[in-house]
């Protein structure tokens, strides 16, 4: 294990517990779906579990194993531990996120961050290192009188606006919760619609980038609870308004040198060869990779055209209706150099989307694909023969489409790995069966008094 000042990762993690006066400690991992697990146990074990690992049921845990092969160990990752904020009185408590391994030693490749950990290792093997910033928007939203969630915005504000109202002191105390986990919030703002925010966080390598973006989530939902509200990664609570995504800026940098492999000065977007690889892989594999990038029912109710999501596979430099954007680089910031992809939607398991669009930029890159030319003038004004004429591919319009597209593409199943992929669309699969059972009150209240 890497020293830094003579002492290994577990001595200084072990050392800050100690100097933190911790207690407890959650040992987190997730399930297939991002839902965060946790075991919790008396600091005094930490140290044992460190070298021995902490064994658990994992037939329990969605789509992890099956009842005969359930038993598999956890083993903390150091370089994750953190204080919980929220949990100091009167138990200080920490939490620290874990590797899964099987009996045998090996890492189990149903949990999602060993997943992302084999791709990420497949890049640095073509001497490639992968770099994510997702941008997750939420909703706040007021209980009702029962304390149950409802989609009742907290505020009537929009883009950008100035206000003095309560989300403006809940979002502060939600970014000094995630500096105290670490992550290093870069800016915090109302968006769009009555109700929604944003928070950025710094750009990292895929693994910690992960590992931020599920903190992410579980903290402010905590510190929303706490204010008397619910925070909701949710892509489309509210009809007629914009929904939550989570756009994905993504670059490749060498290991060797650190040089950000997307760069060319000489290209008119300021593009390598390489970067239009791997946005011609992207969308190649897009389709497939919705299934994971957009994993509900209800996400497909955000990529609908008028809202700022995408719905066509396209790429451009200032069209806000592409899939993937390419953000304009400012002199002096050539290693800034990146993409954005902007299908992701905050619901779905960071882990396996970095997964499933690595792999498949990979693929472009492997390959030598070359992406069709960016269309800059919105999609959503072309007619139905110019997006003929242009070869205008569209994004599934269902969970089920894209259930289907993940089932027929080798690579970003391969991503997966067949213990993922096979669970992953079994689970699914009964999700899209279930909704399209059920009759909504749309339906009701459109076809009882005619038919």
């Amino acid at each position: 294990m890497a020293k830094d000042g003579g002492m290994t990762g577990i001595e200084r993690m072990l050392r800050e517990a100690e100097d933190s006066h911790v207690e407890f400690v959650h040992l987190q991992f997730t399930d297939i779906v991002g839902i965060v697990k946790s075991v919790t146990i008396p600091v005094d074990q930490l140290a044992d579990v460190c070298h021995n690992g902490r064994w658990f049921d994992g037939s329990s845990v969605e789509g992890f194993a099956r009842i005969a092969e359930s038993d598999m160990f956890l083993s903390p990752d150091p370089a994750t531990f953190a204080v919980v904020p929220w949990e100091s009185d009167p138990f200080v408590t920490a939490r620290v996120i874990c590797r899964v391994f099987t009996p045998d030693g090996e890492p189990f490749m149903g949990s999602p961050r060993e997943v992302l950990m084999k791709v990420v290792d497949e890049a640095r093997d073509m001497g490639f290192a992968y770099d994510t910033g997702p941008e997750l928007e939420f909703f706040l939203f007021r209980n009702g009188d029962d304390g149950e969630a409802k989609p009742i915005p907290q505020d009537r504000g929009g883009y950008f606006d100035l206000s003095t109202d309560r989300a403006v002191s809940v979002r502060k105390h939600m970014v000094k919760t995630l500096n105290a986990f670490g992550i290093r919030v870069e800016a915090s703002h109302h968006e769009v619609a009555y109700g929604q925010h944003e928070i950025d966080f710094e750009y990292a390598n895929a693994l910690r980038s992960a590992d931020n973006a599920v903190t992410f989530k579980y903290a402010l939902k905590a510190i929303a609870q706490l204010n008397g509200l619910h925070a909701t990664f949710m892509p489309k609570p509210i009809f007629g308004i914009n929904g939550s995504g989570m756009h994905v800026h993504q670059s490749i940098r060498s290991v060797e040198t650190g040089r950000n492999m997307f760069y060319d000065a000489t290209d008119a977007y300021r593009l390598s060869e390489m970067a239009r690889q791997f946005i011609a892989g992207q969308m190649e594999h897009a389709p497939a990779m919705c299934a994971i990038l957009a994993p509900l029912v209800n996400s497909y109710k955000r990529l609908v055209p008028g809202y700022e999501a995408p719905v066509y596979i396209s790429w451009a430099r200032v069209n806000r209706s592409a899939l993937i954007r390419v953000p304009e680089v400012r002199p002096g910031k050539e290693n800034s150099t990146r993409m954005e992809l902007r299908c992701p939607d905050p619901s779905c398991n960071p882990y396996l989307a970095f997964a499933v669009m690595l792999a498949a930029g990979l693929d472009g890159i492997r390959r030598g694909l070359v992406p069709p030319e960016p269309i800059e003038e919105s999609l959503y004004d072309l007619d139905e023969a110019d997006r003929r004429r242009r070869h205008l591919e569209v994004l599934p319009g269902s969970l089920g489409e894209a259930l289907r597209e993940l089932d027929a593409d080798d690579v970003v199943k391969g991503a997966l790995g067949d213990h993922i992929s096979e669970r992953f669309l079994h689970a699914k699969a009964q999700e899209w069966g279930d909704y399209r059972s059920r009759v909504t009150a749309w339906e009701i209240d459109r076809y009882l008094p005619v038919f």
